[in-house]
């Protein structure tokens, strides 16, 4: 992960020769540093999704597409909110149908969030699946079916719910990040992974964690609590560092 947070977003995910960048949030130059920071050469990138057109995850797109010459996927909504971006073409994608890249098939998940057609996404090589689900306020029945049996999951732990009520936040923006259609707290995103089918996971990690109305541990010790296992097993991905990268086996 290049990053995860309020101030960009970009996330890599590989199998074999096939590369895939979920969103590109960061500005163009900090979007190639970043890749330099992993040893990645944007070429390699085999095709952009945006999960939706909120400018932490889609602000950098079109001009790092349109640099590196990478086919943009994203939903029919989200690329017509995206405009605003300078984004003008797109591959489409039905958000209720797997769809494949190379040798990544990738499943869209809906999801409950204040954008025009926003999706995440499960990841498989038919051998491992991976989940990404940040940037939804509320889980739904879809939403679990879609996560069932995953081998790693990447799950939003946004703010402490305590936090973002006595935190700096305006009245008007607590309401929205913590409402139906805005982030999942760490208390929801614990709840999500004691519904789930877990013994296969062997990777966790915490994303999307507000600066102001969270902290690692906090998420750590929700979702090692819903799992029963030690919080220094949860991975963190940070605005600043990202995450490096993960393996399954």
């Amino acid at each position: 992960m290049l990053g995860s947070g309020s101030r960009g977003n970009a996330t890599l995910v590989e199998v074999g020769d096939t590369l895939v960048m979920v969103d590109c949030g960061f500005p163009l130059v900090e979007t190639e540093a970043r890749l330099r920071r992993l040893k990645i050469e944007p070429e390699r990138i085999a095709a952009i999704l945006i999960t939706h057109e909120h400018g932490d995850h889609a602000s950098g797109v079109a001009l790092f597409a349109e640099r590196y010459r990478i086919p943009v996927w994203c939903t029919a909504g989200t690329l017509a909110a995206c405009g605003k971006f300078g984004l003008q073409h797109a591959e489409f994608f039905n958000p209720q149908a797997a769809f494949a890249v190379e040798a990544l098939e990738i499943t869209p998940i809906t999801v409950p969030h204040d954008a025009r057609e926003p999706t995440q996404f499960v990841f498989s090589d038919g051998n491992h699946r991976l989940g990404l689900l940040t940037d939804t306020g509320s889980i739904t029945p879809h939403i679990r079916a879609r996560l069932a049996d995953c081998d790693a999951l990447i799950l939003e732990c946004n703010h402490d719910r305590e936090m973002l009520e006595q935190g700096p936040y305006p009245a008007k923006l607590k309401k929205r990040v913590g409402g139906r259609l805005g982030h999942l707290s760490n208390a929801q995103a614990a709840g999500l992974l004691g519904e789930l089918e877990c013994q296969a996971l062997q990777h966790l990690v915490a994303a999307h964690l507000s600066e102001k109305n969270n902290t690692p541990g906090l998420a750590r010790d929700a979702l090692a609590g819903a799992l029963d296992c030690e919080p220094d097993w949860i991975q963190v991905a940070t605005q600043d560092s990202g995450l490096g990268w993960r393996e399954l086996r």
